[in-house]
């Protein structure tokens, strides 16, 4: 018997669509809570794709753990609880090169990739969806700079540390990204409430309505 999960890594909890999957074959569902619980236990705060092989005869059960989904690892690795919700006007978060890097390494054997080149090109292009920068630069920008061959010794060498210097600047430059943010929502929310006051009241009057009858 084989079911296919997605885990809250390390804090998986008893739900109704388990039960009933593992009730007609007689497995404890808190064994399996348990055992996916201690197998995911490396991935806390993130989804994990989670595979359940059970024996029905014997009642054992064998957890596989696969790599959690690009935007997990992305959310996990800047510290960020959600992507956002108008990536073309607001960013998120402001990543470096070698972050990108340490993510695609670790997604690669689960990729279509070729090479640690293409893999770190995918995950930059997982960016555009969550609003994230990447070295100061939108990830297209970016994809562009890894094509033309820019960040080719840092993708050779496997850097995956952020030099503290640099750490300082990408979050120096995002503070100053976000004031400019928090500015242009305040402005078109202003805007909005504007506009809302503006609109005329349409009041149905009896003379009104004959006239909409008539149409």
């Amino acid at each position: 018997m084989q079911i296919k999960l997605l885990a809250e890594g390390g804090a998986m909890k008893p739900g109704p669509a388990l039960s009933q999957k593992l009730g007609p074959a007689g497995v404890p569902v808190n064994n399996v809570i348990q055992k996916v619980n201690e197998a995911t236990k490396d991935f806390k705060g993130m989804k994990v794709p989670v595979e359940l092989e059970i024996n029905l005869d014997t009642k054992n059960i064998e957890v596989k753990v696969f790599s959690p989904p690009v935007a997990e690892l992305l959310k996990k690795e800047i510290g960020i609880e959600k992507g956002s919700g108008m990536q073309a006007k607001v960013n998120v978060a402001n990543t470096s090169i070698e972050q990108i890097i340490s993510i695609a390494k670790t997604k690669l054997p689960n990729l279509l990739c070729k090479d640690l080149k293409s893999a770190v090109k995918t995950i930059a292009g997982s960016c555009v969806s969550l609003g994230i920068l990447i070295e100061n630069k939108s990830p297209v920008e970016i994809i562009e700079e890894i094509n033309s061959g820019k960040y080719d010794k840092e993708i050779k060498e496997e850097k995956t540390e952020t030099p503290p210097e640099k750490k300082k600047e990408l979050e120096e430059y995002f503070s100053k990204v976000k004031s400019q943010q928090e500015k242009f929502v305040k402005e078109q929310e202003a805007k909005k409430a504007e506009e809302k006051k503006e609109e005329p009241a349409k009041v149905a009057t009896p003379e009104a309505k004959k006239e909409e009858k008539k149409k």
